[in-house]
């Protein structure tokens, strides 16, 4: 018997390792839907995407996946304040824009948020950039030119936004090649996953 389970992600597992059952999420710049059709089938989450990609926003909709074509950086006020379970944005906050207000906007709409985003101080980025090239990886695909990347970070680095803008830490897992890394992440991680919640008012 063949599985309506969508092809397996590591990191789309862990994301639905942290969600509850039949949960309600909402995936910020969605892509062609894959997650939101893997926490579907596996967890019977009710998931909605934002996308403003055509050829994606067109993949989500031949996926039966619920996606409104709208481009995140003009602002969440549609949503309203803890209107969803949990807010993802899955290895999208390289490409955004307005960081900060994205996030923030994240944490008013869900009662936790997902981030993940590829680590620019992995050791093999490190050593591409002092060898005078621009880093190329799995989780950084595109070249200088092409990228649609604008505020590449590091773990250290997102660590610290968290600090400053007062933001809880639930829980974080560093990957690389699948595999949890506890010793020097900023170095040895690849992938950075990060579960937030809004820093509880005294």
């Amino acid at each position: 018997m063949t599985s309506n389970i969508p092809k397996f992600r590591h990191d789309f597992a862990i994301i639905a390792g942290w969600l509850p059952f039949a949960s309600k999420v909402l995936d910020l710049g969605c892509g062609d839907g894959a997650l939101l059709e893997y926490l579907k089938a596996s967890l019977e989450v009710r998931g909605y995407g934002v996308e403003k990609d055509d050829t994606n926003w067109l993949a989500c909709m031949s996926k039966g996946v619920n996606v409104i074509q709208m481009d995140l950086e003009a602002g969440l006020s549609d949503f309203e304040d803890q209107s969803f379970d949990t807010v993802i944005l899955s290895q999208t906050l390289q490409a955004v824009h307005n960081t900060e207000g994205i996030v923030r906007e994240m944490l008013r709409i869900g009662r936790e948020v997902i981030v993940t985003f590829p680590n620019f101080g992995y050791w093999r980025h490190r050593l591409q950039t002092l060898q005078g090239r621009m880093p190329v990886s799995k989780n950084l695909p595109y070249q200088w030119y092409d990228t649609p990347n604008v505020h590449l970070c590091t773990i250290n680095d997102f660590d610290q936004f968290c600090i400053n803008c007062n933001i809880n830490v639930i829980e974080r897992l560093v990957l690389t090649e699948n595999q949890p890394i506890t010793f020097l992440p900023n170095l040895l991680g690849n992938l950075a996953m990060y579960r937030l919640e809004s820093m509880p008012k005294k």
